[in-house]
């Protein structure tokens, strides 16, 4: 494990907040959203949005994250009995929900699923309240033959971080003209 990502859910505080107000962030306008890829990197999602927004370690289950033929970033689909770490960020605007549906592009659909919160030994934590609900970015096509495998995010961050964050500036840059 990259010892610069430490746990970000321990003693149920997330970034500073008590679990109870994190959660109660999840139901009345649901601004959360589930990441499971490039977007786990804190530089990425600075670049995006100008911050990084409080979040929780989490998995999703009855999904798959695979790897994408000739692309550096991975897609979910549903499968049974599958699991996908990520984290849900919390008190997203309309602004940047709009942001993340630009950056996810049309190869993706936004979905509200139901992820676990997890504590910071990365278990499910069983107590009522750890599922919460949030946006996910889905692979629109179920049946894309170039999906395979298992995509890992720590060899993502060895082997392209550094040209990621460059795409990432390049996308903001185009936004603004």
């Amino acid at each position: 494990q990259d010892r610069r990502r430490a746990p970000l859910l321990n003693n149920w505080v997330v970034r500073g907040r008590a679990m109870a107000d994190v959660l109660s962030l999840s139901i009345p306008s649901l601004r959360n959203v589930f990441v499971y890829g490039t977007l786990l990197s804190d530089e990425v999602v600075s670049i995006i949005l100008k911050r990084v927004p409080p979040s929780a370690l989490a998995v999703l289950p009855g999904f798959h994250r695979y790897s994408i033929k000739g692309r550096v970033y991975p897609a979910i689909i549903p499968l049974e009995g599958g699991n996908v770490k990520g984290k849900i960020f919390y008190q997203l605007t309309d602004e940047e929900l709009a942001l993340l549906d630009q950056f996810e592009d049309g190869e993706y659909n936004r979905q509200i699923v139901q992820p676990f919160l997890l504590n910071g030994t990365e278990q499910m934590v069983p107590e009522a309240g750890s599922l919460v609900q949030a946006y996910t970015y889905i692979w629109a096509d179920s049946s894309d033959s170039n999906l395979f495998g298992d995509w890992d995010y720590q060899e993502w961050r060895q082997l392209h971080l550094k040209d990621f964050t460059q795409v990432c500036h390049d996308f903001v840059s185009d936004l603004s003209t």
